[in-house]
C-alpha cells in the first residue's frame, strides 16, 4: 500500500514540481513556510488542479498518468480546509448526511453513529453551522470528510483558526480517529507543534520543491534541514506509561534510551505515550552528576553539530537509538570540547506531552 506523486504545475510565477513516495498509513505531515505550495500540492493530489501533469497513484490505482486524468468528484478523497465551508441552510446533520449520500461504495463503510460519538457531535446535530463554535465547525467538517469513505484524507491548516484550547481538541479527536480508521492522512502545516502531536512522517516543502521526506522523528533532528534550525527545535520520544509514583505525583515513561518523569498521575499504565523534548531544554555533561533536581537525566552519544545563530549550537544525540537535540552556547560547546562520538549525559529540564 503506498501513495506515490509526480507532479508538475506551473501558476503563475510558482512552479510545483514536488515527488512523494509514502506508505499509505498513519500521518504524513507537509511542512514549510507560507509560499512553500503546501496547499498547492494537497489541490493537485485532489483533482483541483486540471493543469497539473504527472502521476498520482493511492494503493496501485492511478487517479492521474499521461493521458488520463480522474476528475475530483471521482477521487476518493476527504477533504478537510481551514475554512469548514458548511452548508449554511442545512444542519449539522444535514451537512453530514449530504457527505454520506455521495460516499464513496466500499465493503466496510465508515459507521456514521461511531463518527458522531468520536467527534462529540451527537449534541449538536440539531444546530445550524452559524450557531455553533469555531472547534465545533471543524469538527463537523472532519466528520463531514469521513463520511464520504476516503482512501486518502486531506487536511489543510484545519486548526490553524481556532484558540489554543480548540486547537487542542481537534487534535486530540484526530488522534482517536487514527487509531481507529485506517485512513492515511496527509496534513499541511508550518506549525512544529502541530507536525509533532500527529504525524509519522514528514514531508520537508520549500519553493515547490520536496527538500526531504521520511520518518518525523529523523527528519526533526537533521541539522541540515529547517526544522532543527528554528527556535522551537526539538525531538519526539515515543513512550510507555511503566509506573505511577502518586507519593510524588510524577509518572514514569520508558522509552528504549531510559525513563521520563512527568509530574501527573492521571495516564494509564501501558498506555503508549508520545513527548516532545525541545532543544532548548536539553543541556549537556561530559559525566553522570552526583546531586542534582533534574530527574531525567540519559546516556548520549553526538552525532553531530551545527551553528545555531552567532552565539550558540545545536548538538545531534543519538540516546540509544533514539534521536534527541541539544542547544547549547558557543563557548560551553568549546569548553567541552564537544565533537562527533563523543559520549555525554543529556540533561533533560522539561518534556511536554503530546498524546
Amino acid at each position: 500500500m503506498s501513495i506515490r506523486a509526480r507532479l508538475e504545475l506551473n501558476k503563475g510565477a510558482f512552479r510545483l514540481e514536488a515527488r512523494l513516495d509514502l506508505p499509505a498509513t498513519g500521518v504524513t505531515a507537509l511542512f514549510g513556510p507560507s509560499g512553500a505550495g503546501k496547499s498547492l500540492l494537497l489541490r493537485c493530489l485532489a483533482g483541483l488542479e486540471p493543469e497539473a501533469r504527472g502521476l498520482v497513484n493511492i494503493d496501485g490505482r492511478d487517479w492521474q498518468r499521461d493521458g488520463y486524468w480522474l476528475p475530483a468528484h471521482r477521487r476518493s478523497v476527504g477533504f478537510v480546509l481551514q475554512d469548514p465551508a458548511l452548508f449554511p441552510h442545512l444542519s449539522v446533520a444535514g451537512n453530514l448526511d449530504y457527505a454520506r449520500k455521495r460516499s464513496a461504495a466500499v465493503a466496510q463503510p465508515v459507521d456514521y453513529q461511531q463518527v458522531v460519538d468520536w467527534l462529540g457531535l451527537r449534541g449538536v446535530l440539531s444546530r445550524r453551522p452559524q450557531g455553533l463554535s469555531g472547534g465545533e465547525r471543524q469538527r463537523v467538517a472532519i466528520a463531514r470528510a469521513l463520511l464520504r469513505n476516503p482512501s486518502l484524507l486531506l487536511m489543510d491548516e484545519p486548526v490553524s483558526a481556532l484558540d489554543a484550547r480548540s486547537k487542542g481538541t481537534i487534535l486530540d479527536f484526530l488522534q482517536v480517529l487514527l487509531q481507529r480508521l485506517p485512513v492515511p492522512m496527509i496534513y499541511v502545516s508550518h506549525s512544529t507543534d502541530e507536525v509533532a502531536w500527529l504525524a509519522d512522517r514528514l514531508v520537508l516543502l520549500e519553493q515547490g520543491r520536496v527538500q526531504a521526506q521520511g520518518p518525523l522523528a529523523e527528519l526533526l533532528t537533521r541539522l541540515d534541514l529547517p526544522p532543527a534550525q528554528a527556535g522551537d527545535a526539538g525531538a519526539v520520544i515515543a513512550a510507555r506509561v511503566s509506573a505511577i509514583e502518586r507519593e510524588y505525583a510524577l509518572t514514569r515513561l520508558e522509552f528504549p534510551g531510559g525513563a521520563v518523569y512527568l509530574a501527573r498521575t492521571d495516564l494509564n499504565l501501558g498506555a503508549p505515550v508520545r513527548l516532545y523534548v525541545q532543544a532548548r531544554d536539553v543541556s549537556l555533561a561530559l559525566r553522570r552528576p552526583e546531586s542534582t533536581s533534574i530527574l531525567n537525566l540519559f546516556a548520549a552519544r553526538v552525532t553531530d553539530l551545527a551553528p545555531a545563530g552567532a552565539s550558540q549550537v545545536t548538538v545531534r544525540l543519538d540516546v540509544h537509538g533514539t534521536p534527541l537535540l541539544a542547544r547549547v552556547t558557543r563557548k560551553s560547546a568549546a569548553a567541552l570540547q564537544l565533537c562527533a562520538g563523543m559520549p555525554v549525559i543529556a540533561q533533560v529540564k522539561s518534556v511536554a506531552l503530546l498524546s
